[in-house]
């Protein structure tokens, strides 16, 4: 007979092992989608499509992980597309044809979206304003860094930086490794230490968090700076990835990033959410986009379909389904007369 221990050891690990609703739908998407790519478009999963897929796949996790970060704390972040495109311009432009120049152009990248992280955070965490107005204000300042820095002409990328992100290793992806190591390090930091679960509670209830004494300001404010430096990390690897990337690369990777945060199934409203489920959520899209090219259809019908995806995500995790299905599925009892 199992003692009471037992009986919470085997508890502990029937919990340990099930997985979330969000990494259990997103598991299963991708799944279907592989399968539904290779029979109706194969091109879409062969060697060296997947090969250049990989990448592009890799840059919208970390981007989408960073927003992630935000909309655990009820906010959005809609200076992903400027963050990403300075970052851009700045090493495509400081280190043009100058290996050297990589590294303090990527620390200048960096130090730039942090003092955005900051000004976000300020007006945000601190300060109360609305995030989408407020990010949206600091987007449309970073755009102003890019045509500062760029004049609004592409360059192309350096051979140290193409060769590090664009590169492999044993035919693996050099973004991809890197979009899997930042997935295992976020997760850890949010998951596995004090000050993530710190984090986690405020975003899941502001008011309870500061009853118990946590600085919430604080830790809203530190989600809009730490998803900078995942926006920074993921327009690094795209200035290497592509040959001569755009001065506003950024402009596709908006949408996208709700996106993949809302596939994964973080709350819109706040609390906890699940890192690796919004990394597959961007292999997901990026597959999809992929795959919807293939069967040879423009880029609106592309767009079109992210929204679709994006709708799709809300309905599945914000819609009471089992409400619904109690409401509308049974017939109305008919009432019968004695006798």
């Amino acid at each position: 007979m199992a003692t009471t221990e037992d009986q919470r050891t085997t508890g502990r690990g029937r919990q340990r092992l099930s997985l979330s609703r969000g990494l259990a739908t997103v598991l299963g998407a991708l799944v279907l989608l592989f399968a539904v790519s290779l029979v109706l478009a194969p091109s879409s999963v062969s060697t060296g499509a997947l090969q250049s897929m990989l990448p592009f796949a890799s840059v919208l996790a970390i981007l989408a992980i960073g927003q992630t970060l935000v909309v655990m704390q009820g906010g959005f972040d809609l200076s992903v597309p400027g963050s990403v495109s300075l970052v851009v311009v700045v090493v495509t432009h400081q280190a043009y044809g100058d290996n050297a120049k990589v590294l303090p152009a990527a620390l200048t990248a960096l130090a730039l979206v942090l003092v955005a992280g900051a000004v976000n955070g300020l007006l945000i965490g601190r300060l109360g304003l609305n995030a989408i107005v407020a990010t949206l204000g600091v987007n449309a300042l970073l755009y102003a860094g890019v045509l500062a820095v760029s004049g609004g002409t592409p360059r192309q990328t350096t051979d140290l930086l193409a060769s590090l992100a664009g590169g492999s290793v044993l035919g693996v992806p050099n973004a991809l490794i890197v979009a899997v190591l930042t997935t295992v390090v976020t997760t850890v930091l949010v998951k596995r230490t004090v000050a993530g679960r710190r984090f986690e509670a405020v975003g899941a209830s502001g008011r309870a968090a500061w009853a118990t004494g946590l600085r919430v300001q604080r830790h809203r404010a530190g989600g809009y700076v730490a998803a900078q430096v995942h926006y920074w990390l993921g327009g690094l690897l795209l200035a290497g990835i592509l040959n001569k990337p755009t001065a506003y690369q950024g402009d596709r990777y908006l949408l996208p990033t709700v996106a993949a945060v809302v596939l994964g199934g973080t709350s819109l409203l706040g609390g906890r959410g699940n890192i690796v489920a919004t990394a597959l959520a961007a292999l997901f899209l990026t597959q999809l986009d992929q795959f919807v090219l293939a069967i040879g259809v423009n880029y609106a019908v592309e767009t079109l379909v992210q929204s679709i995806a994006f709708a799709v995500g809300v309905a599945l995790y914000t819609i009471d389904w089992r409400r619904l299905r109690a409401r509308f599925g049974r017939p109305p009892r008919t009432a019968v007369s004695p006798g």
